[in-house]
């Protein structure tokens, strides 16, 4: 078999499955991600409960349990191809939120100095959501 078949193979395959492989790999990360808030167990814990301390309405700890039932939420959602348009108009709506520490917690999310383009480990962990989102 030459590379040029094989490329096509390749190209093929991975043009028919990518929808489903993609629906199936946010399914598991947001499933998997959003559980760990209300068990207490997220790495994002202390980043998020600082972004929500300031939201009057509920504590913290509760905001914590909501936002990881909505990310439950949109990984169900992203499990059906009938519902992946909700899950998408969840996952904005979500973003909205996890883009936030940038500009209320720059003191957290950026080195000293305040310089934009030195993200911490927090930032970067925000950041790379662009990926998300696209």
């Amino acid at each position: 078999m030459s590379i040029e078949a094989l490329d096509q193979r390749i190209t093929s395959f991975m043009r028919e499955f990518y929808p489903t492989a993609t629906r199936l790999s946010f399914a598991v990360i947001f499933i998997w991600f959003g559980a760990l808030k209300p068990l207490g167990l997220s790495a994002a814990e202390s980043l998020v409960l600082s972004t929500v301390a300031w939201m009057p309405l509920l504590s913290a700890p509760v905001w914590l349990a909501i936002i990881g039932y909505w990310e439950i939420a949109i990984g169900l959602f992203f499990i059906s191809k009938r519902t992946t348009r909700l899950a998408i108009l969840l996952l904005f709506l979500q973003m909205s939120g996890t883009f936030l520490p940038l500009f209320i917690l720059p003191e957290v999310t950026f080195q000293p100095g305040g310089i934009p383009f030195l993200p911490t480990i927090e930032g970067q962990y925000i950041i790379k959501n662009l990926m998300i989102l696209s």
